[in-house]
Order: structure tokens, then C-alpha cells, then sequence
């Protein structure tokens, strides 16, 4: 027998947050709030209620919530990288953070750090209705021809604290002065050093900090040896530097390239740390399993994904905002990498 038009109509029709209230045994408000990840929902109401999403093939509808709330329950973000190990760290307490506070997180990476990228990829974020938009790693930040969005809340993790929008990022100056410092107070007569990239807001900060430190203690500032974040190239600043044997201690920008200072250490002979000391930066989980455990720097990078979650909600619920930058302070963490010099 042929279905009547307004049956087929009813079958075709998508179910509503009222059909699994109803199936589930509880509240509309209940299923809100199992659908926005609300942590006030007991496991077992949970587990109903989603059982019951899934038997009837319940989707939310986020462009009638859009109009309901004028949210849109989404946060975007922009990453310059995230093979650097920093960034990585960043981006996934960022999401972690959006996601227990009930948002989702639509991601955009660019392989290229120019404003051209910049903007395609907000382009992308914003065409899929989001909320606010956290852009981590912004070496670019400071060009007089930035153009971000200023129809939603913006904050920038690692950038300058000049861009003009709320900022959150390590102490990245701290960091480096606790690691000069740490290693002219064991007895060395100056500290080498290599870099990030030289379009990087931390490598710049990095090595500002280490020339200061390094001039306020009346020490030669040699000249820095570039590298790129990789294990490859401070293998190759490694060789470049410790073909000179007055060279006893070196400071990297990042674990990273510590790494491959101390395979190019052992390659020359060089002894690690009894004719020379590494420090590197970031605390990666492989710096306590190298040969020797690495000296470095520890910083506090899910902390500073979350703080910008943070800063992000506020501006989004319209609240005053604090614009000053907040650094999270950072950590030395000594291991068997330095010692004083023979």
C-alpha cells in the first residue's frame, strides 16, 4: 500500500533534539547539553542519550543553533607549523581546552609564514562559522599589512606582544637567560649558540636573550649559527662549531637541534660534558632518553594553549579584555649534558 505524501515527508525528515529527549527519557536541555559536551551530565545519562542519537541517526543542527544563540560552536585555528614541536604542544591543548569548554576546532596550517597564506587560511576558517580564532606561532603578526578578521575575537599565542590583539606565550627571554646563565656559573668562558628560523618570534627571542645575557657578564657574543628547528641542521651547526676545540658549551634554540649537536660531538670526539656542554629548549619527552640526558629549557606550551582558550571565551561572551601579553614563566631542568669544563 503506497505511503501517503505527509508519511514520506515524516520519514524523510531529519530527527530533532525532541525525538531523542523523548526516546532517551529525559530533557531537551539534557540532550543540549550531552551534544555541547556539557561536563554536568552523569556518564549514565550520557550513554543514554547518545544511544539514543544513534538509533535514530540524530545530527546537530548547527545552523538553526546559529540562530538560536548566535553561536556557532566552533573555534578556529592557525598554525605557521606543526611539525615545530612547540606549535604541536600548543595547537593540541588548544583543542583539548575548546572541547571540554563544548566548542569544536576546525585547524588551518601554512607552509609558508607570508600574509597571502594568512589570509586564504582565515578565509577557509571563517567560511565554516566559527566563533573565534586562535593563531599560534605568528611570525608575521607585526607587518604593517595584517588584515584578520574583526568580526571575530582574535588571540595569538607566540607572537610579539605588539600585534595589536590579546596574546599568551612562554617567556621565551627567561627561558634563554636561565640557560646562559646556567652555563657561565659552571665556569665557561662564553656560550654558543644556535638558532630557529630568523622569521620565528621564539628563535628571535631565544637569541636576543642569550646576546644580553651573554653582554651583561662582559662575555665575547660569538657569531650565532642559523639552523631551522631540525636535528639536522644543529648536526650540521655541530660540526660548523666544534671544529674549533675553545668552544665548550653550546646553547640550541630547541631539543631538536641539541640532538644533533651531540651526534656531531660524538662523530669529533668532543665528550659530552666533560669537553663540552649542550642545553637545548623546549623539554621534548626524547631529551631525558638522549646520551648524555639533555639540559634544557622546560616550557609550560599546554599552558599556554589553554590560557588562550581562555582569553578567547572571555572575548567571546564579550567581556573586558585584558590586552596585555601573558608569558607563563619557564623551567631549567638540569640533566647530565653540562657540567664545568675540563
Amino acid at each position: 500500500m503506497p505511503r501517503r505524501a505527509g508519511e514520506r515527508r515524516r520519514l524523510v525528515q531529519q530527527p530533532s533534539m525532541a525525538d531523542v529527549a523523548a526516546v532517551a527519557g529525559v530533557s531537551a536541555v539534557t540532550v543540549s547539553r550531552v551534544v555541547n559536551g556539557h561536563a554536568s551530565v552523569t556518564p549514565e545519562t550520557r550513554e543514554r542519550v547518545e544511544q539514543a542519537m544513534k538509533e535514530l541517526g540524530y545530527r546537530a543542527n548547527t545552523a538553526a543553533q546559529a540562530l538560536a544563540t548566535g553561536r556557532f560552536g566552533a573555534i578556529g585555528v592557525v598554525s605557521f607549523d606543526l611539525t615545530a614541536t612547540g606549535n604541536l604542544y600548543i595547537v593540541d591543548a588548544v583543542i583539548r581546552e575548546a572541547q571540554q569548554a563544548g566548542y569544536g576546532v576546525n585547524l588551518a596550517t601554512l607552509d609558508a609564514a607570508i600574509d597571502a597564506r594568512l589570509q586564504a587560511a582565515v578565509r577557509r576558517l571563517t567560511s565554516l562559522a566559527i566563533d573565534g580564532l586562535v593563531v599560534v606561532e605568528a611570525r608575521i603578526l607585526d607587518a604593517p599589512s595584517l588584515r584578520l578578521p574583526d568580526n571575530v575575537p582574535v588571540v595569538v599565542a607566540e607572537g610579539a606582544s605588539d600585534v595589536g590583539y590579546p596574546a599568551v606565550g612562554a617567556d621565551h627571554g627567561a627561558g634563554a637567560t636561565a640557560a646562559v646563565e646556567h652555563l657561565l656559573n659552571l665556569g665557561h668562558r662564553t656560550v654558543h649558540h644556535v638558532t630557529g628560523l630568523a622569521d620565528s618570534y621564539p628563535a628571535v627571542r631565544r637569541k636576543e636573550a642569550w646576546q644580553r645575557a651573554l653582554r651583561r657578564r662582559e662575555r665575547e657574543i660569538p657569531p650565532p649559527v642559523t639552523g631551522d628547528w631540525t636535528a639536522a641542521s644543529g648536526y650540521a651547526a655541530g660540526l660548523d662549531l666544534l671544529r674549533d676545540p675553545s668552544v665548550t658549551a653550546i646553547f640550541a634554540a630547541n631539543d631538536q637541534m641539541a640532538a644533533g649537536v651531540l651526534r656531531a660531538a660524538t662523530e669529533l670526539g668532543r665528550r659530552v660534558p666533560e669537553d663540552l656542554s649542550v642545553v637545548g629548549y623546549d623539554d621534548a619527552e626524547v631529551a631525558a632518553y638522549l646520551n648524555p640526558p639533555l639540559t634544557t629549557v622546560r616550557q609550560d606550551l599546554v599552558g599556554v594553549g589553554k590560557h588562550c582558550v581562555d582569553v578567547l571565551l572571555t572575548a567571546m561572551r564579550g567581556e573586558k579584555l585584558d590586552w596585555s601579553t601573558r608569558l607563563l614563566a619557564p623551567e631549567l631542568v638540569i640533566r647530565s649534558s653540562t657540567a664545568p669544563p675540563a
